[in-house]
């Protein structure tokens, strides 16, 4: 059996597919834009496997010069119809709420346009768990870069390092948690085929599952669940190429 787990001095979380869903409406903006300009939308399946840079590192890849034009396209749609798809995923709040009470500092840094992130927090009623809210375009660079890692740390002045976790759903999140030196932490099955690279140091089901680790539940034999044995049975998703 491994140590039992210890509290974080702070934790950072990715925003969509780590605490809330609103994949839908990312998908339907960003098929509005490709069909907008003459190409093929993208099936579930290949957008959850490219949509992980911010729009302003991966808009001009994907539409070339024109790519302000798309951006325009994307978030006029999704700027309409974010809080409606908008729902938070299984035991997000929950963990929140039991990191705040245990006086952990919690902040997001989202390759989501920093505007839409904070409505989307603020309509859920999220915005009291956290020091910062960090999304596209808000530092000089997005993730994986480790500038909004650094802002998201600022009014705590906690410096980066070991006692913070980085919490999210895909391997652009456990890059940059390697990049800062933070602990990276893999919520799901894991979105990308990076994960060789930038390994999870553990990983759960959803967060419903992390939160009963750092409750200390007891396994069949009594013994108290460490971080180690809680996440071994969770494996990693090998995703195709597109």
């Amino acid at each position: 059996m491994s140590a039992p787990i210890t509290l974080p001095r702070a934790v950072i979380y990715d925003w969509d597919n780590t605490l809330v869903s609103n994949w839908d409406t990312v998908r339907e903006a960003l098929n509005h834009a490709l069909v907008s300009f003459g190409l093929d939308p993208w099936s579930a399946e290949e957008a959850r496997e490219r949509i992980k840079a911010s729009l302003r590192d991966s808009f001009p890849r994907i539409f070339g010069e024109r790519w302000t034009e798309a951006r325009d396209l994307f978030y006029g749609y999704f700027a309409a119809h974010h809080l409606d798809g908008l729902k938070p995923l299984p035991g997000a709040e929950t963990l929140l709420a039991h990191f705040h009470e245990r006086g952990v500092y919690q902040a997001v840094v989202s390759n989501k346009n920093g505007g839409f992130l904070r409505a989307e927090a603020e309509a859920l009623g999220w915005t009291r768990y956290f020091g910062k809210l960090v999304g596209a375009q808000d530092a000089e660079f997005d993730k994986p870069h480790l500038a909004p890692v650094r802002m998201a740390l600022e009014p705590a002045g906690i410096e980066l390092g070991p006692d913070v976790w980085f919490l999210g759903d895909a391997d652009i999140d456990m890059e940059c948690a390697h990049g800062a030196g933070l602990v990276p932490v893999l919520i799901g099955l894991g979105e990308g085929s990076g994960f060789d690279r930038f390994p999870p140091a553990h990983r759960h089901t959803d967060c419903t599952a992390l939160r009963s680790v750092l409750c200390g539940l007891v396994d069949g034999n009594g013994d108290t669940i460490s971080l180690q044995t809680a996440v071994e049975t969770v494996p990693a998703r090998t995703k195709p190429t597109p």
